[in-house]
This record gives structure tokens, C-alpha cells and sequence, in this order.
């Protein structure tokens, strides 16, 4: 589906084109019309008709010697439906490392040992640092605050920060009180 995608954007990517969908948005037109709308050749207009009727965002009728041609408002809200659906966007970014920032980060903050140098001062940096550090707790396993602050000494000895971030970005629970941590 990205292909599609990418050929319906490099379509659109002309700002010829987009000024023809948008006058013919307002009601239909003849290529001679278009062309002296926007001042360019009738063959000019001709090819980006044919390249938006391809696409399937335009269509022609005969009209005695006239092509009339005007916008298929059906076929552009389905097309966006479809091009625009999180499924088909998701699939445009499947071959990417959605990981790949977290372990620049990291490796810019980590010692060969796997523990830190320091705890990052942007945010961002922090979030992946955090995101690297909660993977040693298993998901849905209850854990004392001692257990916690064995496991985090590991990475770094400021323990109550860490802490307190993994909690404050969502990526552990605590119960109040001192009680048990879990990351879900």
C-alpha cells in the first residue's frame, strides 16, 4: 500500500495539479477552460488531467466536442479513508528501526558494562535512557522497593531517580506507600 501512497502524493505534488482539483472541487471544467484559468497550454492541462484521472481522482465525459472533466468527491474521501488508515500507515514505516534512536542514546550514556555514566538532562534522552533500563523487570512480576533499587544500582546508584522517573513516565506502577513496583 505505500507505493500507492507515494504515487497518489507525487501526483498531488505539482502545484498545477492542485489548483485543478481545487477548481474542479468548485464544478466541472473543459481542458480549454483550465488551461486559460491558469494560463497554461491546453497539452499542459492535458497532462496533468491525465495524470489525476489515473489516480482515479478525476474523471471525463464527452460533452458534443468538449472532454468536460470534474472531481470524484467519492473516490477522494474513500482514497483518503484508505490511504490514511492507521493499518496502511503503520505498514509505510514496517521496514524502519523504531529502535534505532533508543540505542544511539543509550550507547552515548552506558559504559561496556551496561551502566550508566550519568542520567540524561533532556527529556527525550532520558525516556529512551529509561525505556533501556526497565527492560531488567519482568512484565506483570511484583517487586519490593529494595528488589527495585538492587536492580537499578546496576545502571546507575542514583536509585530514587530512577525510581521515581520509570514511575513518572508510565513505564512502572507503584503502589502508594513504599509498596510493591510492577512494570505491566
Amino acid at each position: 500500500m505505500s507505493e500507492e501512497l507515494v504515487a497518489f502524493f507525487k501526483v498531488l505534488s505539482d502545484a498545477s495539479r492542485l489548483k485543478i482539483v481545487g477548481l474542479l472541487a468548485q464544478r466541472p471544467y473543459s481542458v480549454e477552460e483550465l488551461a486559460a484559468l491558469l494560463n497554461l497550454k491546453a497539452s499542459t492541462v492535458s497532462h496533468h488531467l491525465s495524470r489525476l484521472v489515473k489516480i482515479g481522482l478525476v474523471s471525463a465525459r464527452a460533452e458534443g466536442y468538449y472532454s468536460i472533466y470534474q472531481l470524484d468527491r467519492q473516490a477522494l474521501e474513500s482514497k483518503s479513508r484508505a490511504l490514511f488508515s492507521n493499518a496502511d500507515l503503520s505498514a509505510a514505516v514496517a521496514d524502519v528501526d523504531l529502535d534505532a534512536y533508543d540505542r544511539q542514546v543509550v550507547a552515548g550514556y552506558a559504559r561496556p558494562d551496561g551502566s550508566l555514566t550519568t542520567l540524561p538532562a533532556q527529556r527525550k534522552k532520558l525516556e529512551a535512557v529509561l525505556r533501556y533500563v526497565v527492560k531488567a523487570f519482568r512484565v506483570g512480576k511484583r517487586y519490593t522497593e529494595k528488589e527495585v533499587n538492587q536492580i537499578l544500582r546496576r545502571y546507575h546508584e542514583d536509585t530514587a531517580t530512577l525510581r521515581r522517573e520509570l514511575v513518572g513516565y508510565g513505564l512502572m506502577k507503584r503502589e502508594g506507600g513504599g509498596g510493591e513496583y510492577w512494570r505491566e
